[in-house]
């Protein structure tokens, strides 16, 4: 059996999406781009969506159009993926980190307030694991400082805020990205997109996205002839494929059953491991509004030091899992922790102490929704046989 922590679901009518766009006359820019545009539209609430070639490109094309003076300042956070980071450096902006929330494990309002100074122009959270983000108090610190908020929800779309909307709609910030790589919710291969309700931002990603270029005759500066084009800004070659907006299309059709999918698999494993939970070697993934996450991730933390007689390192759990098929990972390596972010940006261990009490006990278990009710049972009866 060999059971990886996470894996797409292509069905049929995702093959033949896809054939079809392969047979027709167009198969990079084509209709399939702004037609899954407008279902992602639909999806999350936004007036607006710009599809791009993945969620880094997102991320980076999100904060360009913020036209951010160089040398400002960022705030993200230190548990997520370096690209949440990267993109403020992309765009010479020096990343500034604040520390997680205990519980929930996304950035802390409180740590965000500490960090900003009159340098700072943009906060980033991420719903990491599909939980999302305080963005109604990261909303009020913005605005009282003045700053843009770009929404990272790579690990999110499904997910709803408290008051019921979905993440996405950008009522708590002026963008959200999202990524459709194949362990995401769903997939285009690779893939992301950027929501937003400003058509200012909207237009200057379109042009962003496409090396600067545009081809529409109402915004040149001169128009000698239908060949023409006016490149007008510094951009980039990041679009999508209409033969990737189509496997998109057809993947937003399950993204609900998915979610019911994952939301089901949690449950089961919350069920099965509350036992460890009682006996304080294991922290079960919180919820902090009920049924609102659609669980990118199932995250344990682990108290190694307590498993078996003497303990166990992770390295020792997760090899003694991948033995007998089980695949698991660690999301994620404290950004600060990167040698890049040591040597450029000064950053030491001990700098965010719950990020790296996170990470240290922190273990992703097998979650998708492909996964046999036989599978879930496997894993569980082996994580408990390999903790005990």
């Amino acid at each position: 059996m060999n059971i990886p922590y996470g894996k797409q679901w292509i069905d049929e009518k995702d093959k033949k999406a896809v054939l079809d766009v392969i047979g027709s006359e167009l198969i990079a820019q084509g209709p399939k781009v702004e037609e899954f545009e407008k279902e992602l539209c639909k999806t999350t609430g936004a007036k607006y969506c710009v599809v791009v070639s993945n969620g880094t490109a997102a991320l980076h094309l999100a904060t360009l159009a913020l036209d951010i003076k160089k040398g400002s300042e960022g705030i993200t956070t230190p548990n997520t993926f370096v690209a949440s980071a990267n993109c403020l450096i992309y765009n010479n902006i020096k990343p500034v980190l604040a520390d997680i929330c205990p519980d929930t494990y996304n950035i802390d309002p409180v740590e965000i307030k500490k960090r900003i100074t009159r340098k700072t122009k943009v906060i980033i959270p991420v719903h990491f694991a599909g939980q999302v983000a305080d963005m109604e108090e990261i909303q009020q610190i913005a605005k009282k400082h003045n700053l843009f908020v770009i929404e990272d929800a790579a690990h999110a779309i499904g997910s709803e805020y408290p008051d019921g909307g979905k993440v996405g709609n950008c009522k708590y910030s002026d963008m959200t990205t999202f990524s459709f790589h194949p362990v995401k919710t769903i997939t285009t291969g690779e893939g992301g997109a950027i929501t937003t309700n400003d058509n200012m931002l909207y237009k200057k990603l379109l042009l962003l996205r496409s090396h600067g270029i545009t081809k529409n005759p109402k915004e040149f500066s001169q128009n000698p002839g239908s060949w023409f084009y006016e490149m007008q800004n510094l951009g980039f070659n990041y679009r999508l494929t209409d033969i990737q907006a189509a496997l998109g299309i057809s993947q937003l059709k399950k993204l609900e059953k998915f979610i019911k999918f994952r939301k089901k698999i949690v449950k089961k494993y919350n069920q099965a491991f509350q036992d460890l939970s009682s006996l304080g070697n294991v922290v079960l993934p919180f919820e902090k509004t009920p049924n609102s996450s659609a669980f990118h991730l199932y995250v344990l933390q682990i108290d190694f030091r307590k498993i078996g007689q003497y303990g166990k390192s992770r390295k020792t759990v997760m090899n003694q899992l991948a033995k007998i098929g089980i695949g698991t990972q660690v999301h994620y390596i404290p950004v600060h922790f990167q040698p890049y972010y040591k040597k450029h940006f000064h950053f030491k261990d001990g700098n965010f102490p719950k990020a790296e009490n996170y990470y240290d006990q922190c273990l992703s278990l097998p979650l998708y929704p492909k996964m046999t009710d036989n599978e879930v049972n496997y894993v569980i009866d082996s994580v408990k046989k390999v903790l005990s």
